[in-house]
């Protein structure tokens, strides 16, 4: 680097180097959703996408199982791909189904917001959290992130992968480095040196197009990038050159910005002696869906998800939720569902429970459905 290029790094803003980012990815999302309703699946080319032969060859496809991935399949191609590349006998399309997608999804967001508030959902499967300050406590960043990968698995038998870093480009291209079901951190001391290697397409941001015209330029890696004038790519790339720059020395200031309404509603006891009768908790479930009841409607909110947490005597934790079939702010509804839930642990009241508390989750809001009336009476 020359002593000009020296002199335009003065135009990178300071690095950030002390927050603490998650970026989760689930792993071939749809698709692993599917095959684990549907085992059978796993030894088929997946494809998720509407089968263009019964489309008149139309179809775009939404994910791919790794399997049909190596046949050179991904999201975003034509469906008609799929025919092309993958042999009859192995190909397999099942045509997306949201609604159940969705309702994986908010299991998942859910698990996320045990951990942190700060998280912001870039898809059904994929989001950002800022972990500098947690819920659960001293853990490390690694810690928590193998928290997040087995709570998940435990409650929804997905896998995901999951990069930590202290910015949000550099977890990305971690979950990225680490998947399936992986872990990668990227270290302050160590992150220029990694980007250094890495081909500028695989580089968050820069798209294909983009790619190719570095590549002809002889900007191939991220040490190509590191060496050139910021002032340079800013004149051959304009804005994005900036930012090219700043994530070629891993710098990216933006900030994890978590969506900012109430994600559950909750209460929870904790007892001394503890309760070693199912008769003596129901009261206090009681007591608490009563409460939660009354919060939902004044907050105008509707309720798909109900989730018990209970500690046993030996302070093992476990939290178990539940999906109903329509959103509710039922008193009885979210009772019946919280008994339900405390039936499967009666291991924990032959220890004792230490503490006990029941939350909803997944919400409506009333108001918004309010204005789905239709605008002109018909006669």
């Amino acid at each position: 680097m020359d002593l000009k290029q020296m002199a335009s790094m003065d135009l990178l803003p300071p690095n950030d180097t002390n927050r603490k980012v998650i970026h989760l990815d689930m792993d071939a999302f749809y698709a692993s959703v599917e095959e684990r309703d549907n085992p059978v699946l796993k030894t088929k080319a997946l494809v998720i996408a509407h089968d263009p032969r019964k489309h008149r060859g139309h179809g775009v496809i939404t994910t791919a199982n790794y399997r049909a991935r190596k046949y050179g399949v991904g999201s975003a191609m034509p469906a008609q791909k799929a025919l092309d590349n993958i042999p009859a006998k192995e190909l397999v399309f099942v045509t997306p189904d949201f609604v159940k997608y969705r309702a994986v999804s908010a299991t998942i967001h859910a698990i996320m917001h045990e951990v942190t508030d700060i998280v912001e959902s870039v898809a059904l499967d994929e989001a950002y959290l800022d972990v500098t300050q947690n819920k659960l406590g001293k853990l490390t960043t690694i810690e928590l992130a193998q928290f997040l990968q087995q709570e998940i698995y435990r409650q929804t038998h997905l896998t995901c992968s999951v990069g930590i870093s202290y910015n949000k480009f550099l977890a990305k291209l971690a979950s990225e480095y680490a998947k399936p079901f992986g872990r990668a951190i990227i270290l302050p001391d160590v992150a220029q040196a990694f980007l250094a290697t890495k081909d500028v397409g695989d580089f968050p941001g820069i798209g294909k197009k983009t790619a190719v015209l570095m590549h002809e330029i002889g900007i191939n890696t991220g040490y190509d990038l590191q060496q050139k004038d910021v002032r340079w790519l800013i004149a051959k790339f304009k804005k994005a050159g900036y930012y090219y720059a700043q994530h070629a020395h891993g710098i990216d200031l933006r900030e994890v910005i978590g969506q900012r309404k109430r994600k559950s509603v909750g209460k929870e006891r904790t007892f001394e002696p503890v309760i070693v009768d199912r008769e003596r908790a129901l009261p206090y479930l009681q007591d608490f869906t009563g409460s939660i009841a009354q919060i939902l409607r004044e907050k105008h909110l509707r309720s798909q998800t109900i989730v018990l947490k209970i500690r046993s005597k030996d302070f093992e934790t476990v939290t178990k939720r539940t999906t109903i079939k329509e959103v509710t702010q039922d008193e009885d509804v979210i009772y019946r569902a919280a008994v339900s839930l405390l039936d499967e642990f009666p291991e924990f009241l032959e220890l004792g429970i230490r503490l006990l508390g029941i939350s909803t989750t997944n919400f409506i809001d009333d108001q918004v459905e309010e204005l789905t009336l239709p605008l002109f009476e018909t006669q």
